[in-house]
């Protein structure tokens, strides 16, 4: 034997590590296995709700980049540019005004819904497989990712029993107004930072409250409000409102006013509580608020006094206000809905009220089953709050203005308040229905007479109406492969701007494709966004066509080519020079493309062709 072979002392220290290793392995395993053993039923509720949301947005995925959204198809280019624009922020290639679109001016993204928080953290998606795929995927997280935080909200905080938890969370992810906003609103359907904020609301509460039950013998040595908790409870508050407000602003603030509605009205109810609490809770509130004022101060100034901000909403509340009708009629979107129900509202992307009467009546009925609850009477004061604003400025009935004032005239002249889109305000009644629902079915379940099977039967015969239908979808053109080759590097450089022909518009973005196609890499002048371009600076659609944008737009419509003299020449190279344009280029596939190709020849002199496109240094 060799006197240098190992003895078996020097052998038994690897041996022992690895042993150790393999132990600590299969605890993990073991530890792992447990865990999931132990929220089995949770995982699988979240399973079935990952399974509908993504048949419900089944359309998208044999190929994102080649299908989109039949019904609103404009604000998924919005959306999936958005996304391709707020990637660019892990490139170290990003600002608050973005000058990849409205060259030169630029877009402020804050006074835009740009979903900048989720942007960001798909970035490496959106890089890797392109905006579409993201969009997809965000549709259908979003429905389920809400569904689920509401039913551990009202499993965990309401201890509601799983199968009045899952109702309810089903309800919140998957009612008529989310499936409806689904249609490219992905700043509308991203709630599930809400139930987290609510969470924060009731543990700041109870943290506040000297009177509280303690939690252990070792908190019943301790009288009045636990402080660290309601410190902790107010930075996480603040952490969420400061994430929701660049995700999608408009969902905090309906969820703000309907907590502070359901808060005053609890408050009658429990006048003791109030009283006790109110002091802390006020506090925990301001602490709350002033650090989110740290992070958000300078984007809310930049979103309302910043370059091309705007102080004020765009859209009409008396267009966008709920028809009456609406409540109790079923959404198109829903398996026993009607496409005639469309009339009442005024897109398919705002269904927002159309829970359908056999969910109000079993709502109604399990409200006052439910009994005399603090939470059941601020529920229902919410509620009708709620559904009255939707109703706008003037009541609406079949289509037919009442001239009855609605209690949203209240607030006609209120600073950005006045801006909001009345109808959806519905939207904050889905987790109000959704909390009374749970109450019933929870008591029914603890109970051992007939109403352990009849309410929960009742409830979910009023849900099966109501019940989604996948979203229709629909082939989309392809992008150059000028653009999807790379091979606009050749006219243009990273950053600058391109001008495709004809340039994109509110409602024919589809030149902005191309953007998304090449990860924002190059700006477009004009667009699709929201910018200071209305009367007296007041926030409008897109922004005005320069003259030589206006010619090829008319000659894209008609296909008649226009005389072209010196004028227009001069003219065009004016425009180019104002746009800072370096190129302007015309796919094959354009409208009137041969048109097009004419009059940009006798604009800008013979064209270079580059791929599938015709091109112009300019």
């Amino acid at each position: 034997m060799s006197s240098a072979a190992p003895t078996a002392p020097d052998a038994a220290p690897d041996q022992a590590l690895r042993l150790v290793d393999q132990v600590e392995r299969r605890n993990r395993a073991v530890r792992l296995l447990a865990a999931v053993r132990r929220h089995r039923a949770d995982l699988l509720v979240a399973l079935i709700w990952v399974v509908l949301a993504g048949w419900l947005t089944h359309g998208l995925w044999p190929d994102p980049g080649g299908r989109t959204l039949a019904l609103n198809p404009e604000d998924q280019a919005l959306y999936e540019w958005f996304l391709a624009v707020d990637a660019r922020a892990v490139l170290g290639d990003f600002s608050l005004l973005t000058d990849r679109l409205n060259a030169p001016d630029g877009v402020n993204l804050m006074a835009n819904t740009t979903v900048i928080a989720l942007g960001i953290v798909c970035a490496p998606l959106t890089l890797l497989l392109g905006a579409p795929v993201t969009f997809a995927l965000l549709a259908a997280a979003n429905l389920a990712g809400t569904a689920l935080a509401w039913y551990l909200l009202f499993h965990r905080t309401l201890r509601a029993r799983r199968l009045a938890a899952a109702l309810g969370g089903g309800l919140c992810g998957f009612g008529p107004g989310m499936v409806s906003q689904t249609n490219s609103h992905l700043h509308m359907t991203a709630q599930w930072l809400v139930p987290v904020i609510v969470w924060l609301v009731v543990r700041l509460l109870r943290a506040a409250d000297p009177g509280r039950t303690p939690a252990s013998s070792v908190d019943a040595l301790h009288t009045g409000p636990d402080r660290r908790r309601m410190f902790s409870s107010a930075a996480g508050l603040a952490a969420a409102v400061v994430a929701q407000v660049f995700i999608g602003e408009e969902v905090l603030f309906l969820a703000a006013v309907t907590l502070l509605v359901m808060a005053i009205s609890y408050a009658v109810a429990d006048r003791d509580l109030a009283r006790r609490a109110l002091p802390g809770f006020a506090g925990g509130l301001a602490i709350a608020a002033g650090l989110a004022l740290m992070v958000l101060g300078y984007p809310l100034w930049f979103q309302f006094a910043g370059p091309q901000g705007v102080a004020d909403g765009m859209f009409s509340p008396a267009y966008f206000s709920a028809d009456l009708s609406s409540w109790w009629t079923i959404s198109p979107l829903s398996v026993a809905g009607s496409d005639q129900a469309s009339r009442l509202t005024t897109g398919p992307a705002e269904y927002n009220t159309f829970l359908g009467w056999p969910l109000l009546l079993v709502t109604a009925v399990c409200a006052i089953w439910a009994g005399p609850r603090r939470l059941v009477f601020s529920c229902v004061a919410a509620a009708l709050v709620m559904g009255a604003l939707s109703l706008g400025p003037e009541v609406v009935l079949g289509g037919t203005r009442t001239a009855l004032p609605g209690p949203y005239a209240l607030l006609s002249g209120l600073p950005v308040v006045d801006g909001a889109l009345p109808m959806r305000f519905g939207l904050a009644l889905l987790p109000i229905v959704a909390t009374l629902l749970v109450l019933a079915v929870d008591r029914a379940l603890r109970t051992t007479g007939r109403a352990r099977r009849l309410v929960p039967l009742a409830v979910v015969a009023a849900l099966l109406p109501i019940f989604p239908t996948p979203l229709p979808t629909a082939e989309r053109p392809a992008v150059p492969e000028f653009i999807t080759g790379g091979h606009w590097r050749q006219c243009v450089r990273a950053g600058g701007v391109l001008v495709p022909v004809p340039l994109p518009t509110p409602k024919e973005p589809w030149p902005m494709r191309w953007a998304t196609a090449a990860d924002a890499g190059f700006g477009m002048p004009e667009g699709f966004f929201i910018g200071p371009y209305g009367r007296g600076g007041t926030a409008a659609m897109g922004t005005f066509k320069q003259p030589t944008s206006a010619l090829l737009a008319d000659v894209a419509r008609r296909g008649d080519q226009p005389a072209i003299g010196d004028e227009q020449r001069r003219q065009a190279a004016r425009d180019a020079e104002f746009w800072g344009a370096s190129c302007v280029a015309l796919a094959d596939d354009a409208p009137h493309a041969e048109s097009l190709r004419a009059t940009l020849e006798q604009l800008y002199g013979p064209a270079t062709r580059i791929a599938d496109a015709w091109t112009w240094r300019v």
